[in-house]
């Protein structure tokens, strides 16, 4: 395979996570003949400083790769200003990129995976975004892979063609949304990223995901999806700054390589719904909503001990 992605991996201060991610990235059919690109955040506190230097020595021994650059900020960007940036200057350098945090960990055939589709649909202007996160979906008549609207954030890819159309401005994006669009944004209000853009507006949360994702959504883009997810997210243990402890969203990683694309450029209704009936459903019945409350204060409460 010709042309491949450079990985942009961002890491900030958990040194385990970041040493799982980078073991899992490693054993990539792939990792040996890509470029990785490690972007160090700088600490935000005192209490920080100790934990961002646990994760620069572990990056620095990074290997496996057919080139590690490791570049350390000096000052806290923060997640949302350290992804904008890294990913405008590999998309500058390469017209692509491969983007990860520091809480993924990925199937061997990720790099695979994305760099397939990313030649695949090259010049496809309606693709706009590769994810490689799927939810736990019930449906067993879905493709391999299929488009739809959403993006999401866990192990990504996407071109300069696409990039160049991401909108930082929130007031410039809310501007443009309707009510029919809003409710089409929302997945029929089953999701809240709706609620996610009003949040970010009054300073609430700093998400570049949800900008990304309104950008693509206002040029009627649309994301390759895996239906099994090619990554899982171990951040869900109260150790990130924008993630709580939960396991909703807990998926077994597909050990297959997906080698089949759809040809129709187009949403995936099948794909729509069972990925809106997961929605609804995801957060169980009140028994199990209230036992997933206890069991996250008792975890925050012990893990400060």
């Amino acid at each position: 395979m010709q042309n491949l992605a450079p990985i942009a991996l961002f890491v900030y201060n958990r040194p385990q996570h970041t040493a799982r991610t980078l073991q899992f990235l490693q054993q990539n059919e792939l990792a040996a003949k890509s470029h990785l690109y490690i972007f160090s955040d700088g600490a935000k506190t005192d209490l920080d400083r100790e934990k961002v230097a646990e994760v620069r020595k572990i990056i620095k021994k990074a290997d496996g790769f057919k080139s590690v650059k490791v570049m350390e900020s000096k000052v806290n960007a923060g997640l949302a200003n350290a992804v904008i940036a890294g990913v405008t200057q590999l998309i500058a350098e390469y017209d692509q990129v491969i983007v990860f945090e520091d809480d993924l960990i990925t199937s061997p055939h990720t790099l695979a995976y994305f760099n397939s589709a990313l030649n695949h649909y090259r010049e496809e202007e309606k693709v706009m975004h590769i994810g490689a996160y799927m939810y736990p979906l019930k449906a067993d008549n879905l493709p391999q892979s299929f488009f739809y609207r959403a993006a999401t954030s866990w192990g990504w890819a996407t071109w300069g063609r696409a990039w160049k159309n991401f909108e930082p401005n929130i007031d410039v994006l809310l501007k443009q949304f309707d009510k029919k669009k809003r409710t089409a944004f929302s997945i029929d209000h089953k999701m809240n990223f709706w609620k996610q853009m009003q949040e970010f507006k009054k300073g609430k949360n700093n998400s570049w995901a949800i900008r990304w994702y309104a950008s693509i959504f206002l040029k009627g883009g649309l994301t390759l999806n895996p239906s099994q997810s090619l990554v899982n997210n171990i951040g869900h243990d109260g150790t990130g700054v924008h993630s709580g402890i939960n396991d909703i969203y807990n998926v077994v990683i597909n050990p297959k390589q997906i080698v089949e694309f759809p040809t129709v450029i187009a949403e995936n209704p099948i794909a729509y719904e069972a990925i809106k009936s997961f929605l609804i459903k995801r957060k169980g019945n009140m028994v199990t909503r209230v036992r997933r409350f206890v069991n996250e204060k008792l975890t925050q409460y012990f893990s400060k001990k």
